[in-house]
């Protein structure tokens, strides 16, 4: 393998200096608008939107937090209700301020949280320009059945260990899953490889590791993969309609590629009108806690 990618990188090395430059003119584009909206069983609905940033953007938390639009006008619907979304300031330490739309509670009378079985439409009106989108909440068809834990193989370390959940998948292709994982008091946190359909497993009652959820904003430590004893850990278990796993499968396709030459060109499919960038998507959402003893 390592003479392996010193010969790659040497043939890189020559083919480079054999090659013509070519300088590409980036024109530098429009800046557009990004949605992360969500709503999930027994929650409220959820909206970020931010700017898109330049190619030639240098990153730092000033950029991004001002990155946030604002006094934007926000309605969800489920066909029953429209409920106009409120705009929420939360503050941060180093006086850094995050905004989302979510319920008003002011106007209870037109709120709903999300149900199964359930769709919604999104609407949003920004900075002179009109966007929508919708999505689906599905019915509750797979949840985890058992989780259990077991010493973690090929390591020395014995506080390391794997947890496994058995689930059963129902009949019939088109049962999509996004999952999630909390350890002890942390947040949910979605896998490396979070989204899953039914084409291998359908019809059938499986056991699968189940790999930590993972924060992508800060570096991966190596021994991520495990969990530990002591742990309690929950698993989130998200039914979605197959445009929600479209959406994060070739979202989370670009994140991991970014940086290899060798990767397929990839496009993150959202749902929103109009040209802007992200997605709407629906979670019917089922949990089992597991308490790993020390």
């Amino acid at each position: 393998m390592i003479k392996f990618f010193f010969g790659a990188l040497l043939l890189l090395v020559l083919f480079a200096s054999c090659e013509k430059d070519i300088d590409f003119d980036l024109k530098n584009a429009e800046d557009v608008l990004v949605v992360d909206a969500s709503i999930e069983s027994g929650q409220a609905p959820l909206v970020i939107l931010t700017k898109s940033l330049s190619f030639y953007s240098t990153l730092d938390p000033a950029l991004l937090f001002n990155s946030f639009v604002r006094n934007a006008e926000v309605t969800i619907s489920n066909g029953a209700r429209t409920h106009k979304l409120k705009e929420f300031a939360t503050p941060l330490p180093g006086g850094n301020v995050i905004y989302a739309y979510s319920l008003d509670s002011s106007d209870l009378a037109t709120a709903f949280v999300g149900a199964f079985n359930t769709n919604y439409t999104l609407s949003i009106k920004a900075e002179g320009k009109e966007y929508s989108a919708k999505t689906t909440i599905p019915a509750l068809t797979k949840v985890p059945d058992s989780l259990w834990w077991k010493p973690a193989p090929f390591v020395e370390d014995t506080n390391q260990v794997i947890v496994m959940v058995r689930t059963t998948d129902p009949p019939g292709l088109g049962n999509y899953v996004r999952y999630f994982t909390r350890t002890n008091n942390g947040p949910f946190l979605p896998g490396e490889n979070s989204v899953f359909d039914d084409q291998v497993i359908d019809n059938s009652t499986y056991q699968i590791e189940v790999d930590p959820g993972i924060n992508r904003n800060l570096p991966i430590e190596r021994d991520s993969i495990y969990f530990k004893r002591g742990d309690t850990v929950t698993l989130k278990l998200a039914n979605i309609d197959k445009t929600t796993y479209t959406f994060w499968s070739t979202w989370e396709f670009a994140f991991q590629s970014i940086g290899n030459p060798f990767a397929q060109p990839n496009k993150v499919l959202g749902n929103i009108s109009n040209g802007a960038l992200g997605a709407f998507y629906g979670y019917a959402s089922a949990e089992k806690t597991l308490v790993i003893p020390k």
